[in-house]
């Protein structure tokens, strides 16, 4: 199945009769609009938008509007107060003119969208950002979040564990030990029914990285040591390019999560892995995706500051993650959260 156009999503909703209260299943396949479709709309129709000389409740309006307009919707007499402002989307919007980003009264959700909007010193609009909250809890260094949830990862004997040996049985019926990716699939597209591999294959595949090394871009820089290993992951699993969005699950094709860990504690963010609760994707078929489905590769690393080694890899299903590994962490606060957002949030 071709992936669609961010456009095909605008013009479904337009013709729904949906308004921005009108609730949507995550995944629906026409009228939820997966987040990098979400966001490339918002660009497309935002970046540019003069706001010069408005009032705060004025440019408020004005960019809400702004994004009703781009996403399809009608854009109502006056906006309601709701959480979040656009519920059919699960979109709550943010105008930053600074990097200090404020959720003022409420809790961050890790399955609610947040478009960040970028306002220049000139007062038009440049790049939109849609992170959901779980993203935004993993940019939290001021330790307003108190208390997000983790695990601790011990090393057994065994460089290699596949803790669950079967996929969800919701996923069974989506499975295909024998897909060959063409040079055109993404692997942070959508994932597609019979296009996703079995977590026993994934585990193979993968297996053969354990004792591969890479360059050590430094202990600062924790996300260049991360899309180093995405990209080994990408080519073990049968990808032709490597591609990262930021976004959750890391390799979205397959429903896989890659974590590299050079020490026992596992940041999981706003989210439990064993999460009954619907993804952002797209559904296969007529499954909605649950946290519990997604497969989760967790590297265990060495390094001396110069290279990083690859020394284990543990591979599970969400709903069996805390079978192996042991659960802290607890709930979040309320009140004023902020976020330092980093330099090249909009890059």
């Amino acid at each position: 199945m071709t992936e669609k156009h961010p456009i095909e999503y605008k013009q479904a909703i337009a013709l729904s009769g949906h308004d921005i209260y009108s609730l949507i299943e995550v995944g629906h396949p026409e009228h939820w609009i997966p987040t990098q479709h979400l966001e490339a709309l918002l660009n497309e129709n935002l970046t540019g938008l003069d706001l010069a000389g408005l009032a705060l409740r004025t440019r408020s309006k004005v960019v809400k509007t702004a994004v009703c307009e781009a996403l399809g919707y009608p854009a109502p007499k006056s906006f309601k107060k709701t959480q979040p402002r656009f519920i059919g989307q699960q979109l709550d919007i943010y105008t930053q003119k600074s990097l200090n980003l404020q959720i003022w009264n409420e809790e961050l959700s890790p399955t609610r969208r947040y478009a960040i909007i970028q306002v220049l010193e000139d007062d038009t609009i440049g790049r939109v950002k849609v992170v959901n909250g779980q993203q935004l809890a993993l940019l939290d260094r001021t330790g307003t979040i108190t208390t997000k949830y983790q695990a601790r990862l011990e090393l057994g004997v065994e460089p290699l564990e596949l803790i669950a040996a079967r996929d969800t049985q919701s996923m069974w019926p989506h499975l295909n030990a024998e897909v060959v990716f063409s040079s055109t699939t993404s692997p942070v597209e959508e994932p597609q029914s019979g296009e996703l591999l079995p977590i026993a294959e994934i585990y193979e595949r993968l297996a053969g990285l354990v004792g591969r090394s890479f360059p050590d871009p430094g202990r600062d820089q924790e996300r260049n040591r991360g899309a180093a290993l995405h990209a080994m992951v990408c080519a073990a699993l049968g990808y032709s390019r490597y591609e990262d969005t930021g976004q959750f699950p890391d390799v979205k094709h397959q429903l896989l999560e890659v974590k590299l860990q050079t020490s026992p504690t596992i940041d999981l963010g706003l989210v439990e892995p064993n999460s009954l609760e619907y993804m952002d994707v797209q559904q296969l078929g007529a499954t909605r995706v649950r946290h519990a489905d997604t497969r989760y590769a967790l590297f265990y690393a060495r390094t001396d500051g110069a290279t990083v080694v690859l020394t284990h890899l543990f591979v599970t299903t969400g709903e069996r993650f805390f079978t192996r590994f042991r659960k802290f962490g607890g709930n979040v606060i309320n009140g004023k959260i902020q976020i330092p957002l980093p330099r090249n949030f909009f890059s």
